[in-house]
């Protein structure tokens, strides 16, 4: 039995090995809501990398030490929509829903093992910004992950483009937009046009999100 599954796996590897390789970004994160600087972000990523498509993975738990408490608590269903409204017009652009069917807190390797077993043939590039790679080290099983993706750094002003871990830098036209200023936006009645798309905006109105 050990034998013919050894055989089995030996030729799954063979099979996907004469496949041509995938290149896909991944764009990680709470979107809530997602805004036209994550648009922005993934189309460049996308357009100066040569990738396939790039995927927009929202958290289901955010990792990240007390994030869970200060975000508005609005469901998971409510953050899918809105990435599903943002990203329709755009043919290479993907929703992906590991973390959130996997459920509990998101971690990037849990997330990317997951990944690397359903699509063996794919090689992923992380995108994250550059404030973000200045704090790799302590990320969840680093060493192991680096050896599984590549890691794409979005410039950002004020910080360097050094890390002891091989980075990819991309430079995008800068966007002063994130999803607390939209919220505070949006409750204190101001207006979010321009900041997201509008079928996004007016789902936030028409739900009611991010008033209390």
């Amino acid at each position: 039995m050990d034998t013919q599954k050894q055989l089995l796996t030996k030729a799954k590897l063979e099979f996907h090995s004469n496949l041509p390789k995938k290149h896909v970004g991944i764009l990680g994160g709470t979107f809530n809501p997602i805004h036209l600087g994550h648009l922005l972000i993934a189309e460049q990523v996308y357009e100066q990398l040569c990738l396939d498509k790039v995927l927009f993975l929202p958290d289901k738990i955010p990792p990240h030490r007390g994030v869970q408490k200060t975000l508005p608590s609005i469901s998971s269903d409510d953050r899918i929509n809105m990435i599903k409204l943002a990203i329709r017009d755009n043919m290479h652009f993907d929703l992906d829903l590991t973390d959130v069917n996997r459920g509990g807190i998101s971690y990037t390797y849990e997330t990317i093992k997951l990944l690397k077993e359903y699509n063996p043939n794919t090689e992923y590039y992380f995108i994250i910004g550059g404030d973000m790679v200045e704090n790799l080290s302590k990320w969840s099983h680093i060493d192991e992950l680096i050896q599984m993706i590549h890691f794409v750094g979005v410039c950002r002003k004020g910080f360097e483009k050094k890390s002891k871990y091989p980075i990819l830098w991309v430079n995008t036209p800068e966007l002063e937009i994130s999803s607390s200023m939209i919220r505070e936006r949006v409750k204190k009645g101001k207006s979010i046009k321009y900041l997201v798309p509008d079928d996004v905006a007016w789902y936030i109105k028409d739900r009611g999100l991010y008033n209390e």
